[in-house]
């Protein structure tokens, strides 16, 4: 009987540990209570490739909603998809639905038994105001609208860019006594 070195399984056991990070939706829903605020929770995809990251996504919402028959998104937030997703299990196709009305920092995904409408965090956003949006969107009886939610990081963004770019931020003079 061949001897495999221990080293094999660490490193299958790291391969798949940094897969799942990769690959684990970045999600947060609220508890589930009667609805309050414009969204139910926040979604932080790894990309802007819609068809990509929908795989990842759906099976974590399936255990509240049931199973998953459609997601709308605002049509200018995504490039173009394809009209259908393959779920890969008996139900079939799920269907998705591009809306210009809809909130281009939305997405919706209906199931079976309910709706939920999630806060999308762009994917190149900082990690720690991310983690902020992602916990304020969930958090219980959070009532704050899309844009409000996304205030924090747009601001922080215009200020690191406005720093990158050679602006700083101005010290508070000091009244001088005449």
């Amino acid at each position: 009987m061949k001897s495999v070195p221990h080293t094999t399984y660490a490193m299958r056991f790291a391969q798949a540990a940094d897969e799942l990070r990769h690959h684990a939706p970045r999600l947060r829903l609220k508890p589930e209570a009667p609805t309050t605020g414009w969204v139910d929770g926040a979604w932080w995809p790894h990309s802007l490739d819609l068809s990509a990251e929908l795989p990842s996504l759906l099976p974590a919402l399936t255990a509240r909603l049931g199973r998953i028959e459609r997601v709308t998104y605002h049509l200018a937030g995504w490039p173009p998809i394809p009209r259908r997703l393959r779920s890969g299990d008996e139900h079939g196709d799920i269907r998705l639905e591009g809306f210009r009305s809809q909130h281009p920092a939305t997405l919706t995904v209906i199931g079976a038994w309910h709706r939920l409408t999630l806060l999308v965090i762009p994917p190149a956003a900082d990690p720690d105001l991310a983690h902020h949006a992602l916990m304020t969107a969930a958090r219980r009886g959070n009532d704050d609208s899309v844009d409000t939610l996304l205030t924090t990081l747009e601001e922080d963004t215009a200020m690191r860019r406005w720093e990158v770019e050679g602006g700083r931020i101005p010290l508070q003079a000091e009244p001088v006594d005449a």
